[in-house]
């Protein structure tokens, strides 16, 4: 409850100063969106040479085929782990972001400039304000958006929320690519927002308990004999997001000359999303003879494959109070339905 608590106000307290301080905060939220892309880009580029290099050595007669994809694969797994383990780390630079915007540890100044600039791609108008702030335009229908979320996982069994088995730490985060298309042509209030996304889920077991599958194939919590300091369980699924977004951003003239801006005033999303599961590991943490030991064990936990749920958020400007609720049960083969509800902050950053 503490930690929802905190996600609740933290996003008030953004809400509140963003007309005070969006540039200085919002500058610093940009650099890690493109650090997170830039990893990406970087990790995707170097697999794609190396499967280039394989399917060279495939033509040249100088390995199996069964070995070219044996290679692929390795390599499309470390790249994926070197993803997973750098964005986790810009992930954590953007939780402490939040953290030290709530503590008043940011300063709420806008920085002076003469000129300001707003860009979306488009055919492009500038606005000279009493001010002399220049401010550029957009007039195409859709816009793209980078997209990061991060909050609290609940597991829901019986209608019911389990604040008995798992810790408040219990997280998730989300991160992909949006479009957003205007639906009608002189309005600016609906509009489809769809695209791709990873969604990172861990559960954190309490009192020294790890996943573990019984014979008959369910997923279970039990003991695992150790003094535990970590104990989280994570899923990972590459979903596709559509919602139906409201935005209550007025249209504007320049001119005689009318254009829609997004993402500058009160918005709603109702939607949902649908998917399939990528990857599955259980880490843990413990000390034995002295020395701190860290295990990780990757393997069918009879984690759903495929994933959908629903989801809606409301917020000013770029950020959000988000929620999504998984409809599929997170574990295939259990006796009672488990299903994931997840409750944060979400930054649709243009």
């Amino acid at each position: 409850m503490k930690t929802i608590i905190f996600y609740v106000v933290a996003a008030l307290c953004l809400l509140a100063s963003k007309l005070s301080a969006q540039e200085t905060f919002e500058d610093r939220v940009h650099i890690i969106a493109k650090n997170m892309d830039q990893i990406t880009k970087e990790q995707k580029d170097s697999l794609k040479i190396e499967v280039d290099n394989v399917n060279q050595l495939l033509e040249k007669g100088d390995i199996t085929a069964a070995e070219a994809e044996k290679r692929k694969k390795e390599f499309a797994e470390k790249r994926a782990r070197n993803i997973e383990e750098r964005v986790a780390t810009e992930e954590q630079k953007l939780s402490e972001l939040v953290k030290d915007k709530v503590d008043g540890k940011i300063a709420t100044e806008k920085r002076k400039h003469k000129f300001s600039f707003s860009y979306q791609k488009g055919d492009n108008v500038e606005d000279k304000t009493k001010n002399d702030t220049v401010k550029q335009y957009s007039f195409k229908r859709t816009t793209s958006q980078f997209v990061f979320a991060l909050g609290i996982n609940r597991l829901v069994a019986n209608d019911k929320i389990d604040q008995h088995n798992f810790k408040d730490r219990s997280d998730f985060y989300e991160w992909g690519l949006t479009f957003n298309t205007r639906i009608f042509k002189n309005n600016n209030l609906l509009h489809a927002k769809y695209g791709l996304s990873l969604q990172y889920n861990n559960l954190r077991p309490e009192n020294d308990r790890i996943f573990t599958t019984t014979d008959d194939g369910q997923t279970v919590l039990a003991e695992s004999g150790r003094d535990l300091k970590l104990s989280r369980f994570r899923y990972v699924n590459l979903v596709v997001p559509v919602h139906l977004e409201f935005d209550f951003t007025p249209k504007k003239m320049n001119g005689d000359k009318t254009y829609f801006p997004t993402h500058q005033g009160f918005r709603i999303g109702l939607g949902g999303y649908a998917g399939f599961n990528v990857k599955e590991k259980q880490i843990t943490k413990y000390s034995e003879d002295g020395r701190n030991v860290k295990h990780k064990e990757k393997g069918d936990y009879n984690v759903n494959d495929f994933v959908y749920g629903v989801s809606a958020y409301i917020g000013y400007g770029e950020i959000s109070l988000y929620a999504k609720y998984d409809l599929q049960p997170v574990f295939a083969n259990n006796a009672v339905d488990q299903n994931n509800l997840s409750l944060g902050i979400r930054f649709d950053m243009n």
